[in-house]
């Protein structure tokens, strides 16, 4: 069979569709939303991180107190990758490798003290790919969470909006406007006044779908991050 027909296939069709509309009621999915949400203020500390320590580090190269600073903040952020790695993991559910340095990592051989084992793993640590895309990861962390905060934010927002119209649309305590601008007394959704229960009803309808195609769009969004970790901490590791 080929792989066209087995992906149009009856089966396949209605598993696609059990897992796009069962969304709301899977664990997976507050999973996938806990690590969207941890996003925003993990890339803000690996984002403060990195600057702070890259920036001294530069800065007092001259005196050589620069270069610890720098192969440290380099180790601490190879360590922050491999924990971004487990939360892909436990998380999302995308098998993530740690980074080269930490799997390699063996304190038996001195590392800890300056020494013959000290200098092997300044040398893993600075030519291991992974080491970089872990840089690279961290920095991305900040965007990424500014992104999913702000489309978990909004996806809440909206469908809060939309669902409570059967319960606020007649409310006496002024105007509700959502989207728009209203007369006074009015629950808006754009330039539509709600004014009556099926209108209302019609637009907590509009609100369960708009709910069940954000959460699916949300999870695709944690995936792709996941996917995304678990590429560049690939990069230069064995099989």
């Amino acid at each position: 069979m080929s792989t066209a027909e087995t992906t149009g296939s009856p089966e396949t069709l209605r598993g696609l569709g059990r897992r796009l509309l069962g969304a709301p009621v899977r664990v997976q999915t507050y999973k996938n939303l806990l690590y969207l949400l941890l996003a925003f203020p993990l890339g803000i500390a690996y984002f403060v991180g990195l600057l702070t320590g890259g920036t001294i580090g530069v800065g007092l190269l001259l005196t050589w107190v620069g270069l610890p600073i720098l192969l440290g903040t380099l180790a601490a952020a190879a360590a922050v990758a491999g924990f971004e790695a487990h939360l892909a993991r436990r998380l999302v559910g995308v098998e993530a490798a740690v980074p080269a340095f930490l799997r390699d990592l063996d304190v038996r051989e001195g590392i800890a003290l300056p020494g013959d084992g000290f200098l092997a793993a300044v040398k893993r640590l600075v030519t291991a790919p992974s080491t970089w895309t872990a840089v690279v990861l961290l920095l991305a962390k900040f965007v990424f969470g500014i992104v999913s905060f702000v489309a978990v934010v909004t996806s809440a927002s909206v469908s809060a909006a939309l669902l409570a119209a059967p319960f606020v649309y007649d409310a006496p305590a002024g105007t509700i406007s959502f989207l728009g601008s209203a007369p006074s007394g009015a629950y808006t959704v754009g330039s539509w006044v709600v004014t009556t229960l099926p209108q209302a009803l019609a637009v907590a309808a509009a609100g369960v779908v708009f709910l069940f195609v954000a959460l699916n769009l949300l999870n695709a969004l944690a995936r792709f991050h996941a996917l995304y970790t678990a590429k560049l901490l690939r990069v230069g590791n064995r099989p």
